[in-house]
């Protein structure tokens, strides 16, 4: 089970020390909030001649599994057709897996070097976004013509948490709204000054924290640098839904590829233990259990009435490293023939299975696929991704072949399971895949306009909820083709 996010407030004032922050401007409310930046009423608009789309870098934050490189593909090809055809100059539009052959520059920062190196003498902005994001050129043209280019901008789409229970929101722990960070699905933008000293830093400091846990809060709070920098400027042209004047829209982090994968195709292992057999067990068995086709509880002793299966590896405190791969093993021996999925999730994980087998459609199992909620440690000095256990965990069949004919395992049993197969995954060149509707928190430590929360597939802990509710209102469908 995953450990870095975590709702118990009892260890945020250590989470803080290992941020950075200062104890006890945090919990006096005392924190180096900057003053909301916004656009002056008087300020001149630069005309359309001083600003055209030529002076536009975008970035469609694409990633290396096959899916999603050809659809980025074509998404490139359509926007410069359109570009085109309006006449207000060509936009660089970059496919970020392509910039280089670091795996961490997904997580933006890692990037910005080589981004600003290339194209920042003949740039303007800087436009990061989704693959699902649907920007309307003439209109983002409109504005980012609104800002001065010499200054430092940082726009987007403001979200801010209602409370801080993930690890890392815990400087603004005393008032939550105070910090805003961009919505990924409507876009997001830097000027180039902004990204020419942010290109700086990067290179001459380390980051306060190893972990790379929720990307558009982590850019936005290393672009404010502690109340130094600008915060984020909302933009109402910045869209989910459709309206006027919206420069961006977004679809759907659930794409729809075709009818949902067959159930016996998806094999399922949730890892327990004897002493939640009687607490988070019937809550599986209550909610998500019925819309498994194939489907084992792991647990440390064998219980009939479950029923579980001893894999001979003892029960740890953390890590779980030992019985992911002994589960590695089972599947492989027993059930790769006919599943061309491995789902390993926790026991007090909440998910839709229908919604991700929808999701599988897109996915080739012959390729080596690793699927779920990304995180990273090390990313800046050249470390590895990896899927975060407690959101759940995908594997295609040719994965784990991959995986375990490379010998690559476990330093001990109790190691983080998530990371030691990251690491591993990253060593054999294995891209991590990722998909906001994985989730490691529940629904309430999110922000409530979050466009991930609407299709959710997962959700992860029990604390302070009902879980049996959060899984109807957030993950249950009923949905005909569900039975396939």
């Amino acid at each position: 089970m995953s450990r870095h996010v975590n709702a118990n407030k009892v260890v945020a004032p250590l989470l803080l020390l290992h941020l950075g922050f200062s104890l006890e401007n945090t919990l006096t409310g005392q924190s180096h909030v900057a003053e909301h930046q916004t656009l002056p009423a008087n300020i001149s608009i630069v005309g359309l001649d001083q600003c055209g789309l030529g002076d536009v870098v975008i970035v469609i934050q694409s990633q290396r599994n096959s899916h999603h490189a050809s659809y980025c593909h074509q998404k490139k090809k359509e926007m410069l057709q359109e570009a085109a055809q309006l006449g207000q100059g060509i936009p660089v539009v970059l496919l970020l897996h392509e910039l280089s052959e670091n795996e961490g520059d997904w997580s933006i920062l890692p990037a910005l070097p080589g981004l600003f190196a290339a194209h920042g003498r003949s740039a303007s902005w800087f436009f990061f976004m989704a693959e699902e994001t649907t920007v309307a050129l003439s209109a983002l043209l409109l504005v980012l013509s609104r800002f001065p280019v010499q200054e430092e901008w940082f726009l987007g789409k403001r979200l801010h948490d209602n409370k801080a229970t993930i690890i890392h929101h815990y400087a603004f722990s005393e008032d939550p709204t105070s910090f805003g960070y961009p919505d990924p699905a409507a876009g997001w933008a830097v000027s180039v000054p902004l990204c020419q000293r942010l290109s700086e830093r990067v290179q001459h400091e380390h980051l306060k924290s190893d972990f790379t846990i929720d990307l558009p809060h982590e850019v936005a709070l290393y672009i404010w640098e502690g109340g130094n920098g600008p915060e984020l400027t909302a933009v109402p042209e910045f869209c989910i839904e459709p309206s006027d004047n919206c420069a961006t829209t977004f679809t759907t982090y659930l794409p729809d590829c075709g009818p949902p994968v067959s159930k016996s195709k998806v094999f399922v292992a949730v890892k327990t233990c004897k002493i939640f057999h009687s607490e988070r067990v019937p809550v599986v068995k209550a909610t998500w259990e019925k819309s498994a086709g194939l489907l084992e509880y792991y647990s440390d002793v064998i219980d009939a009435s479950i029923p579980t299966v001893s894999l001979g590896v003892p029960n740890t405190h953390r890590g779980h490293c030992g019985k992911t791969f002994a589960i590695l093993k089972r599947f492989w021996r027993e059930f790769a023939p006919k599943a061309d999925w491995l789902l390993i999730v926790d026991d007090d994980t909440l998910i839709s299975l229908p919604r991700l087998r929808r999701l599988l459609r897109c996915y080739d199992p012959e390729e080596a696929v690793s699927l779920g909620e990304r995180y990273g440690f090390g990313l800046i000095q050249g470390g590895y991704s990896y899927t975060t256990g407690g959101a759940g965990m995908v594997l295609s069949r040719t994965a784990v072949s991959r995986l375990l004919s490379s010998g690559c395992g476990c330093y001990s049993d109790d190691a983080p399971d998530d990371m030691v197969l990251g690491r591993c995954f990253t060593s054999l060149r294995v891209p991590i895949t990722h998909n906001p509707l994985f989730h490691q928190a529940q629904p309430e430590d999110y922000a409530e306009q979050l466009s991930s929360l609407k299709h959710a597939i997962s959700f992860h802990k029990h604390w302070n909820t009902d879980p049996v509710t959060v899984y109807r209102l957030w993950l249950h469908d009923t949905d005909p083709r569900d039975e396939l």
